[in-house]
């Protein structure tokens, strides 16, 4: 088997064909791997049938495939090259068509890294991944492909989405989670189909398949006005906050309000992430009281956190000082 190197230790069975070539097979031990642009010239466009599936790595090799091995830093010794343990997958910019349950059982994987070419997902591509929450998509032209709205509809759960736009732009979204539920109406012999959580209108907010800021913002107020997890919202105030894409005026008042009042959660979030580079922006957003300050002081010290133990006990110098605490008893 011929050995080339990469990004990430991989068993590769693949065809060439006209357009580039499509990986059959892809097996790694590696917990987060990036499949290769290229192989011997060809871009990669396409990745077959149960491509990662865990218990095809194993089968014989098809008529008129090929075989190669692509190296990185050595795997463990008597590690699995059979997907089991990966957790981040990154797929080649060059990837146009993505077969049929072509993730099927990766049940490890947590985060997937994709561009915004891919013209086709096959069915049930994302079958049985139960862990797959976050994804972090490129887009590498003007005009927006249809990417996320597959997959904000193919996942109801919380799903993190960080999109790079072509500009250099970057946007955070949190599209919360909702839940489906048929039950069956014996009786009247059907099935009567249920949806709970506030979170389906954000799955679902596209037009034409292309997603829409404006109106992902507009959502907000209903989500609020229905039951819903307050972290969630938390997080979803919070991540357009910090990454304001087209978010207009208006928009950030309601999300700055809602954040001001759950600005000790917002601290405590900002330390479990160590996002210290946008504490200040926090801080001036919601401007919170002392027993607050003095709180995620507390938590930065438990987690030994100096950086942002630093900004907060200066912070709480700044808009507190001790001269103000001040008191005498005769």
């Amino acid at each position: 088997m011929e050995t080339i190197s990469g990004d990430g230790n991989w068993r590769l069975v693949f065809r060439r064909e006209a357009g580039g070539a499509v990986i059959l097979r892809a097996g790694t031990p590696d917990a987060r791997a990036a499949l290769p642009e290229r192989l011997f010239g060809l871009p990669v466009t396409a990745l077959g049938d149960r491509a990662l599936a865990p218990e095809r790595q194993s089968d014989p090799l098809p008529a008129g495939a090929e075989t190669v091995l692509v190296a990185c830093v050595p795997p463990e010794e008597g590690a699995a090259w059979d997907n089991r343990g990966l957790r981040d997958l990154a797929l080649p910019e060059s990837l146009r068509s993505v077969g049929d349950y072509a993730l099927l059982n990766c049940s490890a994987l947590k985060t997937l890294r994709i561009y915004d070419g891919v013209s086709r997902w096959g069915g049930g591509a994302l079958m049985n991944c139960r862990q797959l929450d976050t994804l972090r998509l490129t887009r590498t032209g003007p005009d927006q492909g249809e990417t996320l709205a597959w997959f904000a509809g193919e996942l109801s759960r919380e799903l993190d989405v960080t999109v790079y736009g072509p500009g250099g732009e970057t946007a955070r979204l949190v599209f919360p989670e909702y839940t489906e539920l048929y039950e069956e109406n014996c009786p009247a012999h059907h099935f009567d189909y249920f949806i709970s959580g506030a979170g389906y209108p954000y799955h679902h907010c596209f037009r034409q398949k292309r997603f829409s800021f404006k109106e992902y913002d507009a959502l907000w107020p209903d989500f609020l006005g229905m039951e819903h997890e307050d972290a969630a919202a938390l997080r979803l105030a919070w991540r357009r906050l910090r990454r304001p894409v087209d978010l207009s005026d208006a928009a950030a008042e309601d999300y700055r309000a809602y954040l001001t009042g759950h600005a000790g959660e917002a601290l405590r979030l900002l330390l479990e992430e160590r996002d210290t580079e946008a504490l200040p922006l926090l801080l001036e957003l919601t401007k919170p009281d002392r027993e607050t300050l003095s709180a995620a002081c507390a938590l930065a010290r438990e987690a030994g956190d100096t950086g942002a133990l630093a900004l907060l006990l200066e912070e709480q110098h700044r808009r507190f000082p001790a001269g103000a605490e001040k008191s005498f008893a005769l």
